[in-house]
């Protein structure tokens, strides 16, 4: 399991002094990008490639309160991926200085062509990277109908 600790800034907090929810979206991406980054598949990767990450959802548990002045741990874990590697989930767990969890979340995403602006299968070297990547325990291999499995889905103003 990958993780990394952050301090809580005073501009992470909200009116009610403890973390702000978009704060908690911000610190999922950092480490996220930096578990990426560190398993050289960071911007450069994705720049030759023409490849980018396209977040489809996010949710966010709290359990417990998160405020200013002790450092937080984020972890980040692959917790699904298609086979063609163009679909993947993670899950995020936020722990407090003593450990304990006080947040987890949740994300599906895809990559996508930059150039087509397609969801696209990843390069054959990009894909080489990301398939050898740690797995949660509960690991699952993703198809497209787990992108929907919350059940929402667009209705256009007639």
């Amino acid at each position: 399991m990958y993780t990394k600790e952050f301090d809580v800034r005073w501009s992470d907090l909200d009116a009610n002094r403890h973390m702000a929810n978009s704060a908690y979206q911000n610190f999922m991406s950092h480490t996220r990008m930096a578990f990426l980054i560190e398993n050289d598949f960071g911007h450069r990767e994705m720049a030759q490639y023409e490849t980018g990450p396209v977040i489809f959802n996010e949710n966010i548990f709290y359990f417990k309160e998160i405020h200013q002045g002790k450092p937080i741990t984020v972890s980040c874990e692959v917790t699904g991926m298609s086979e063609d590697g163009s679909l993947f989930s993670f899950v995020h767990n936020f722990y407090d200085y003593k450990g304990r969890n006080v947040a987890r979340g949740l994300m599906t995403g895809a990559w996508m062509n930059l150039r087509e602006r397609k969801i696209t299968a990843l390069h054959p070297e990009l894909h080489d990277k990301i398939k050898n990547f740690p797995r949660s325990a509960d690991f699952k291999i993703l198809q497209k109908s787990d992108t929907r499995s919350h059940g929402q889905f667009a209705k256009d103003l007639s």
